[in-house]
């Protein structure tokens, strides 16, 4: 069953659909990463391409959870931060396409809020 977008603010940036898949620079077309469809609640990111443009995304949905604040680390396995509980994915960055980022993302399925940047 598809979700709701309750909020979806790029800037700089597209999705390769409405909620997920392939994140790609609009200043230069880049793929910088990929956001799992399903496994995120909530995704705060900005992001500095190896091009110089500045991005970021906001997206929520209708029936998001607050989420809890945790001090885990998102695990990392065949490149993708996955959520350390079930070691689902949640989102790829592509390091060698950009030059720092920062993320907050609420798993959908333990509810815990990760911060990792770079």
């Amino acid at each position: 069953m598809a979700r709701v977008l309750k909020n979806k603010e790029l800037v700089n940036m597209r999705l390769a659909t409405n909620y997920g898949g392939w994140m790609y620079c609009d200043k230069c077309n880049e793929n910088i990463g990929y956001l799992c469809y399903s496994t995120y609640d909530k995704l705060e990111l900005k992001f500095k391409c190896n091009c110089g443009s500045e991005g970021s995304a906001l997206l929520d949905f209708e029936d998001s959870k607050v989420g809890k604040k945790c001090s885990n680390d998102l695990i990392i396995i065949k490149n993708r931060f996955c959520c350390p509980n079930d070691n689902e994915p949640l989102i790829t960055i592509l390091d060698k396409k950009v030059a720092n980022y920062e993320i907050t993302i609420t798993c959908k399925s333990c509810e815990n809020i990760y911060k990792k940047e770079k």
